[in-house]
């Protein structure tokens, strides 16, 4: 029997509780359906900088790239803010991605019945929302040079540079993506103003032809921020550069009710990436109030994505499905009337039913 090797970044602040949860959900996954998963955790972030002075250790560098796939928490904590760049958290991140080559970051936002009632958002223009955003993830401003303070630290400079190539590759894993869906892509730039932008849409429209069922529609990243929330059930696979992915995909978040619940998988040509788009929220850190769904849906994610393991990962996402279905509300879910639960049991329930799908756990009956 195939062993998986699963490196674990836990990272910072309630990185670690939601990932601890995942781990549960994928060992539940694991007994049900046969599999070895070698899960083994390693610093990054904040946790990287106290451990080794490094927001990627040397050990985490080596352990990621030999492993199947990476499963990480959040990384972030406000006593590193003004710290060195090389030294921050996020500069780790930054790192991991780049060392990892995974230029691709698919986030899928669905919505869920039972949870209508937590977005601001009139039901009726949440109805059938299914969207993939497909985020390049290793090029654009966050990566650029030359960049920093200059002047004294009175003026500061970033570069926003993409190549062709770097464009086309992640265009190829959209438009592959919508040919499995509803084959539509909305590919958003900013080409009335940045050459980037231009190059951006060219590069996509020349692709595309490559998948003449797929229809593409380009947009202005300004008109897609409002197509996001005016006609989201019209949007299936939208396609953009790191920074816009960046804001509009946590825009996104308003139509599934919270950031808690959105998983994400970042590939490239080795060992996928998978973490919940939420930050650390250092201020929920041990207190067992954090929603884990987002890290239980990456580790989903993992499973297909990284190992193609479909059916596992199908059992996964339906159980997260089963439990809201059933009731079970973390705090930034629920409603003053409802029974909150924490971390912990969130995470135990949809092990749970990962294990017995047919079966609600007794445990947990109101």
């Amino acid at each position: 029997m195939k062993e998986y090797q699963i490196a674990v970044l836990p990272g910072d602040g309630i990185g670690p509780e939601v990932t601890g949860e995942a781990v549960r959900v994928l060992q539940a996954a694991g007994e049900r359906f046969g599999l070895q998963f070698a899960l083994q955790d390693y610093a990054v972030g904040a946790a990287g900088v106290a451990a080794a002075g490094d927001p990627l250790p040397p050990e985490t560098r080596a352990a990621v790239v030999k492993a199947d796939a990476v499963l990480l928490g959040a990384v972030g904590d406000p006593s590193l803010d003004h710290a060195p760049r090389r030294m921050r958290p996020e500069s780790g991140l930054l790192a991991l991605r780049g060392l990892l080559g995974v230029y691709a970051n698919l986030r899928p936002v669905a919505t869920n019945p039972a949870l209508a009632f937590c977005s601001p958002l009139k039901p009726e223009h949440l109805a059938g929302v299914d969207i993939l955003i497909v985020r390049e993830l290793v090029g654009g401003l966050y990566y650029g040079e030359p960049r920093g303070r200059e002047d004294g630290g009175r003026a500061a400079v970033n570069t926003l540079r993409y190549t062709e190539a770097e464009v086309e590759r992640v265009a190829r894993v959209a438009l592959a993506a919508a040919r499995t869906r509803r084959r539509r892509l909305l590919s958003v730039d900013k080409a009335n103003v940045l050459e980037t932008s231009q190059l951006w849409r060219e590069t996509v429209t020349r692709v595309a032809q490559d998948y003449p069922d797929v229809t593409l529609e380009h947009a202005y990243v300004d008109y897609a921020a409002m197509r996001l929330v005016t006609d989201s059930a019209g949007i299936d696979v939208l396609l953009t550069e790191n920074m816009f992915g960046d804001i509009l995909s946590d825009e996104a978040a308003v139509l599934a009710g919270s950031l808690g619940l959105l998983p994400s998988a970042s590939l490239g040509d080795g060992p996928g990436l998978f973490e919940p788009i939420h930050g650390s929220a250092p201020a929920l850190a041990g207190k067992d109030v954090a929603n884990p769904i987002g890290a239980i849906a990456s580790a989903a994610l993992l499973l297909r994505h990284g190992l193609g393991l479909a059916e596992p990962a199908g059992a996964v996402e339906q159980a997260i499905a089963a439990a809201l279905e059933q009731g079970a509300r973390t705090r930034d879910i629920a409603r003053p009337s409802d029974r909150m639960i924490g971390t912990r049991e969130m995470g135990g329930w949809i092990a749970e039913l990962v294990r017995s799908p047919a079966k609600r756990p007794l445990s947990l009956v109101r």
